[in-house]
């Protein structure tokens, strides 16, 4: 058994609305061959993994995995259990999987994952087991779950960060990643709230830098009469040593710039001992403080937004003898308890046996070899950090209103709207007086004791930042998401124009180009994940809509995770033979995706006169709202009995319906795609692009000025039915690449008066053979003339591959082969085109390439004005005469 690819999903897509990877695996002559008939495999596959012994697999029983290994199972579903279990034993709570074959022995596994990384290495060190129990080798799989831990290490998000973030998508606002740090966004686009740890995107720089700076905090909090420590800067063994007098012992040395209780020698009792610390902190550290050393319990209070919200009283981690063991021992016993981890990957840190630590007991006249008495306690650490082993006890309700105070206080004189202050005193529900200092104040402090503390009750300081961070968010962000077929790109853009007229920033992606408002930002097919992140993190935008096509979708998945209203234009036969959709139903399962992930408040648009769409309503769980050319389609209509919106034509009018309520919205003649009513297809898209935006709540007034303003020109609609005046010739750009699509604009060009209608045609080589053909049958029914021309990609075809099949679908018919020309390149193809044409001829072209055609269009008519006395001027109408 070998792995083929990996394919990790970041959202939903069309396998789960779960973060998952698609694993594909060639079985190498086992696809037939259950478990059961080979010889040891199942009972020690269990033994390594019993994890699996809990696994219902599809039985509504404990155990039913380990009964269908009994029966007889298949290796792609095995491997797909243990990659869920192996997940499960390193706490990450993973449960979606399932294993489908492709083909003979080649299969695809779906698990979802927590972490990417850790679920990749995972899957591959499975496989390699699985290998080994079928052939018969050795593998140690605990050894490398060991150093599975170690990436999950490398790549888990820590406490305080994790809690932030789900405190997020419990109210339902969106997170995502930036980059492959710490740093995450929480929501959408100007919206959206950015966080590294506890880090705020508004916490000051220059107050981040004044905390981590422990000496100019000391002297911020003394200007404001706050009770600090009395220290001072050291700079030399010689002013150490003056200093101690001044201050007298005990004496704390520590680092100016640290964090965890890192470098931190307290409680220091002589000169000599102070000596010896010294020598130790400057061989790391350069600057470094000397306090006097305060008797008293550690403390933590967490202020946010000026306000206390969380206390915690931190103990060293300590062991208490057997008169048995050791103090190694002892200390080996505390880390297996569960609840203690590597880092901050639990509420407890594991206890690391290290100089500071060996140093520590060394002073009580200890070592690891020591044997403790019956009942005698021993603290194994100076300092109560809980990232050296420390526990928290929760202290919340008990701190002292002046304590509350004081804190408060004190975090405003830093600037810091997050943070944590540590105190040292013998009683936090008491006035600090002289017997009490703040040690430090913390950026960024860790929230973990709060969440988590060892005894007393949690504390959601997480839900206090949250609340921060959107107290001032009162507008929404709404997505509109939009798949199909054909009118994708028309659509999206009409939407797009209505939304900014409601006085919305927009973000789009469309087959042309990502767009802020009217201006883009990059050109090209922008229609998958990458260029809708694109969008969802432009901090200039509070409204994204997004073309959604089949290619993203099977390989990407969402970038989004639910839209407010979705549209689904419609569903043919299109794309298929790519990425393993083969049949249109497949092709609508993927398309179906978008309609899927929207909000359960939100809105599906679905096209009433297409059969497919109408195939995948069940699979729609927010609201739908029908559009339709006839006004008495039953699912329209029993749509609006059910008290839903429905879209429809009627005598010539475009009319919105829900419940009693019926609005005549206007003409379709006045619908600026539409050419006069000419253009059925843009009736329809309009019918989607109205649909979106009743859903949005965008006014009626709003919506009909939208429509009537956006034409099929340059500015608007690049590349869609944009018609071009060339002396006498009339020129027809448009990026239709199927039958559907050419037969739209064909048929939009039947009622218009001209003399011949000359066609460029070409199409994808990445369309089956007989799709090909048909376009060539489709074209032979309407051009007058025909010019062939090719895709400068070929997409895996032979030069002239493609155009030898439109060429033979073209004469199938019965077609003149004299009005038939191959011309390879399409600017080729369309120069020729207008050189040949006459006066009053409609010249169309499905282009690959939008810009080098106008270029040469424009080029044509300079042309033009250079041998005419009249001068013409370069026009990219609205409509056609």
């Amino acid at each position: 058994m070998k792995i083929n690819s990996f394919n990790t999903f970041e959202g939903r897509n069309i396998y789960s609305h779960k973060k998952c990877i698609r694993m594909d695996l060639d079985l190498e002559g086992y696809c037939e061959i259950p478990s059961k008939s080979i010889p040891g495999f199942n009972e020690s596959l269990v033994n390594a993994i019993p994890e699996l012994k809990t696994h219902r697999c599809g039985i509504d029983e404990e155990g039913g995995f380990v009964k269908r290994l009994k029966e007889g199972t298949y290796l792609a579903h095995i491997c797909e259990h243990c990659i869920i279990a192996i997940q499960n034993r390193l706490g990450l709570d993973a449960k979606y999987g399932k294993a489908r074959e492709i083909q003979g022995d080649n299969y695809y596994i779906i698990f979802e994952y927590i972490y990417p990384n850790t679920a990749l290495h995972i899957g591959k060190t499975i496989v390699e087991f699985v290998n080994s129990l079928i052939k018969g080798y050795e593998f140690n799989l605990n050894e490398s779950v060991e150093e599975i831990k170690k990436t999950l290490l490398k790549e888990q998000i820590g406490p305080s960060t994790l809690a932030i973030c789900e405190e997020a998508k419990k109210r339902g606002i969106p997170v995502l990643k930036i980059g492959d740090g710490s740093i995450f966004q929480l929501g959408y686009g100007k919206f959206g709230k950015r966080i590294e740890a506890t880090i705020g995107e508004n916490t000051g720089t220059i107050a981040v830098d004044a905390a981590c700076d422990k000496y100019l905090t000391k002297q911020i909090l003394e200007v404001q009469c706050l009770p600090v420590a009395q220290g001072t800067k050291i700079n030399s063994a010689m002013d150490l040593l003056e200093e101690a007098m001044c201050i007298e012992f005990p004496l704390v040395l520590k680092p100016q710039f640290g964090n965890q209780g890192k470098g931190v020698y307290a409680n220091i009792k002589d000169e000599k001992e102070l000596l010896k610390c010294y020598k130790a902190l400057s061989k790391e550290y350069k600057d470094i403080i000397m306090e006097k050393y305060i008797q008293g319990d550690d403390y933590r209070v967490c202020v946010v937004d000026g306000q206390v919200v969380a206390v915690s009283k931190r103990t060293p981690p300590f062991i208490v003898g057997d008169g048995k063991n050791t103090i190694k021992h002892l200390i080996e016993e505390l880390n297996k308890d569960i609840l203690r981890g590597e880092g901050h990957e639990k509420p407890l840190t594991k206890i690391k046996i290290d100089d500071k630590m060996l140093q520590h007991i060394a002073k009580k006249g200890y070592d690891l070899n020591t044997i403790l008495e019956n009942d005698e306690e021993t603290t194994l650490r100076e300092n109560a950090n809980l990232s050296t082993g420390g526990m928290a006890l929760d202290c919340t309700d008990i701190i002292c209103r002046e304590n509350v105070e004081i804190c408060q206080r004190a975090a405003t004189a830093i600037g810091l709207d997050i943070c944590g202050i540590d105190i040292i005193c013998k009683d936090i529900s008491k006035p600090l007086g002289n017997e009490g200092v703040i040690v430090e104040i913390n950026a960024a402090p860790g929230i973990r004791m709060h969440h988590y503390p060892s005894m007393g009750r949690s504390r959601n300081v997480a839900e206090k930042i949250v609340d921060m961070l959107f107290k001032a968010s009162t507008e929404t962000f709404p997505i509109v998401s939009i798949t199909g077929t054909n009118g994708k790109t028309t659509t999206t853009r009409l939407i797009s124009h209505v939304m900014q007229l409601w006085g919305r920033n927009v973000g789009m992606t469309t087959t042309g180009g990502i767009y802020i408002n009217n201006k883009c930002i990059r050109k090209g097919d922008t229609t998958g994940p990458q260029s809708a992140k694109t969008i969802l993190f432009n901090r200039e935008i509070d409204a994204a809509v997004l073309e959604t096509a089949r290619g993203g979708l099977v390989r990407s998945g969402l970038a989004y995770d639910l839209a407010d209203v979705s549209v689904i234009t419609n569903i043919t036969d299109d794309h298929l033979g790519i990425d393993g959709i083969d049949t249109l139903e497949n092709l609508a399962h993927v398309k179906s995706l978008v309609g899927e992930a929207v909000k359960p408040d939100g809105y599906v648009v679905l096209n009433a006169d297409d059969e497919m769409s109408l195939t995948i309503i069940d699979r729609m769980k927010s609201h739908i709202i029908f559009f339709s050319k006839d006004k008495e389609n039953p699912y329209l209509q029993n749509n609006i009995q059910k008290g839903g919106y429905g879209v429809y034509v009627e005598d010539g009018c475009l009319c919105i319906e829900h419940e009693e309520s019926k609005i005549n919205l206007m003409s379709i003649k006045d619908i600026g795609i539409t050419f006069d009513g000419n253009l059925q297809y843009n009736v329809e898209n309009a019918m989607a692009a109205c649909g979106a935006l009743v859903g949005l709540g965008v006014d009626y007034e709003v919506i009909k000025n939208g429509l009537a303003t956006f034409y099929c020109n340059e500015e608007l609609n690049p590349g869609r039915f944009n018609v071009y005046k060339v002396g006498e010739i009339t020129v027809v750009l448009d990026y239709g690449h199927n039958v559907e699509g050419y037969k739209a604009v064909m048929e939009g060009l039947r009622n218009i008066k001209k003399n011949r209608l000359i066609g460029v045609i070409g199409v994808p080589g990445d369309r089956l053979n007989r799709n090909i053909e048909d376009l060539g049958k489709i074209s032979s029914q309407y051009f007058d003339y025909i010019y062939i021309k090719e895709d400068l990609d070929k997409r895996g075809r032979k030069e002239g591959e493609v155009a030898e099949i439109l060429r033979q679908g073209v004469l199938s018919t019965g077609y003149k082969e004299e009005a038939l020309n191959i011309i390879l390149n399409e600017k080729d193809a369309l120069r020729l085109a207008i050189d040949n044409s006459e006066p009053g001829d409609i010249v169309v072209v499905f282009f690959e390439e939008y810009g080098p055609l106008v270029d040469l269009i424009r080029g044509k008519i300079e042309e033009i004005n250079m041998g005419s006395d009249k001068h013409i001027a370069y026009r990219n109408i609205s409509g056609l005469a």
